[in-house]
């Protein structure tokens, strides 16, 4: 595939000006960025893991630093549910199922 097709195919066509400078082709269409619709991560209160347990889990399993951790694990503990994090729905589906196979509840929903 020659230089001119590859850049056709990625949509980097460009022209040369007067100067010799190149610039974007004119009418070239700019690819708009479509962002992933949010999902909410919810850890759900349970009487059987011990917290500490539950603060190194959410530590290990999420970007979220040891204190946001105990927070959210404290939340969840005294209301019953805790959003942890929002993030897309595939990666929020991935959480619930790490979270389940450490024996935590957390569930996945649109957030609005």
């Amino acid at each position: 595939m020659s230089d001119e097709s590859k850049k056709k195919a990625t949509g980097q066509l460009r022209v040369k000006t007067k100067t010799g400078r190149t610039k974007p082709r004119q009418g070239a269409t700019k690819r708009k960025i479509r962002l992933l619709p949010p999902w909410k991560v919810i850890l759900h209160n349970d009487d059987k893991n011990e917290i500490t347990d539950v603060i190194k889990t959410i530590y290990r399993l999420t970007p979220l630093s040891p204190e946001e951790a105990t927070t959210r694990t404290l939340e969840a503990h005294e209301s019953g549910a805790a959003l942890l994090l929002v993030t897309h729905q595939e990666r929020a589906e991935l959480y619930v199922e790490q979270f389940a196979s450490c024996g935590l509840t957390a569930t996945a929903e649109p957030d609005a």
